[in-house]
């Protein structure tokens, strides 16, 4: 009987011991759900009050419906001018010889950029001195027959034959002449003077800046095919910026547009010229061109730029100063809202665009309600102290 009853106090000691712990885990979590509820209640939006002398430090603005302009700021990428660039392509074959310029270098219309050691050129060259010698015979032979037809000497038969000679003598000569000067010699006429060199230069098709060198010293250059270099005015450059697709009503071809990079604090002037028939389906934007004035050659291909187009007014636009606008450890901006006399609150906005020290609030407020201005950082202090 005695062990029987010291075993039955033994359980019934497990099962009390069992339900404490039960009840002190409740509490536990109990405690830790309040607290976690404070701490959910403190980051909310709460109402303070601030001491009449001190609302002589705050600047309280009433929100007003007003014309703000719309500005879109639009990414983009500088790109050479395309009606202003031009490869560089040689009409020979052969290989490389000289070099005469580098990327960096500015050159003239017609200039020579690089020589070229050719076979197909001392071929065009002899063409050219055999068809001039032949021309040059053809007419003496024409002018002697028109002597001896004056004269009765020869029948008029003979006198056409020297004629034609003469005229398909000079159609040679012209023909190899021309292929002369596509090669870049401007005056073939002076080869009889020059020494005999195989090499031929590659002319500049146009003034402007080299932008970049595609050959090297002994490289096989293909006639018509290898690109050496390319050209480019780089006075004007293209911007090409991205429009999205809720922006296209406020773009036209011609609005002016100002360009901005971190790279300068200088802007860039410039003018939609061109914009795309389609939407990239990738990034559901519209391209849009902009001929941009870069006189002193800073903007360079490739370097992200911001494109920014005034579109207009926005009517019945609310705005406030910057100095409204606070943002919370998230980032997210939020405004002090005056409820009653001296009794703020915070209130979440969403942005839209700003300029000019104010910004605009695109949801939040409404029409009459007042905000704090300068001395908002002091509500901000005021908030954390009460909480």
């Amino acid at each position: 009987m005695i062990r029987d009853m010291s075993g039955r106090r033994f359980l019934d000691l497990i099962v009390l011991g069992l339900i404490a712990g039960s009840f002190v885990g409740c509490s536990n979590k109990t405690s830790k759900s309040d607290s976690s509820n404070e701490n959910s209640s403190s980051n909310t939006a709460q109402l303070f009050t601030v001491p009449a002398e001190q609302l002589q430090h705050l600047q309280i603005l009433t929100v007003q419906p007003t014309n703000w302009p719309r500005i879109l700021r639009l990414t983009g990428t500088v790109a050479f001018n395309g009606f202003e660039t031009t490869p560089v392509i040689s009409q020979v074959g052969g290989p490389v010889s000289r070099i005469l310029v580098s990327p960096g270098q500015q050159v003239r219309q017609h200039a020579p950029m690089l020589y070229i050691s050719s076979p197909d050129y001392s071929q065009l060259r002899a063409n050219y001195l055999k068809a001039r010698d032949a021309h040059s015979l053809a007419y003496k032979n024409y002018v002697r027959a028109q002597d001896l037809y004056g004269h009765h000497a020869i029948a008029e038969r003979d006198l056409q034959a020297a004629e034609s000679a003469e005229v398909q003598a000079q159609a040679d000569m012209q023909a190899s002449e021309q292929s002369l000067r596509v090669l870049g010699i401007p005056r073939p006429d002076t080869l009889i003077e020059n020494p005999t060199s195989p090499e031929v230069p590659v002319i500049a098709p146009l003034g402007g800046e080299v932008v970049e060198r595609l050959c090297a010293p002994g490289q096989v250059i293909q006639a018509g095919v290898t690109q050496c270099f390319t050209i480019s005015n780089m006075a004007t450059v293209w911007v090409l910026a991205n429009v999205y697709q809720n922006q296209l009503a406020y773009v036209h071809v011609g609005d002016p547009v100002t360009i901005t990079t971190d790279a300068y604090k200088k802007e860039f002037h410039g003018r939609i010229s061109f914009m795309g028939a389609a939407l990239d389906p990738t990034s559901r934007t519209l391209q849009a061109r902009i001929d941009t004035q870069n006189t002193d050659h800073l903007l360079k291909k490739d370097m992200y730029v911001t494109a920014t187009v005034s579109a207009g007014e926005i009517s019945d636009a609310l705005v406030v100063p910057d100095a409204s606008i606070l943002r919370d450890n998230d980032n997210m901006p939020f405004v002090y809202l005056e409820v009653s006399p001296a009794k703020f609150a915070r209130r979440s906005v969403q942005l839209g665009e700003s300029g000019n020290g104010k910004v605009q609030i695109l949801s939040g407020l409404k029409p009459g309600e007042k905000v704090a201005g300068d001395g908002s950082l002091f509500l901000q202090f005021a908030n954390s102290l009460q909480q």
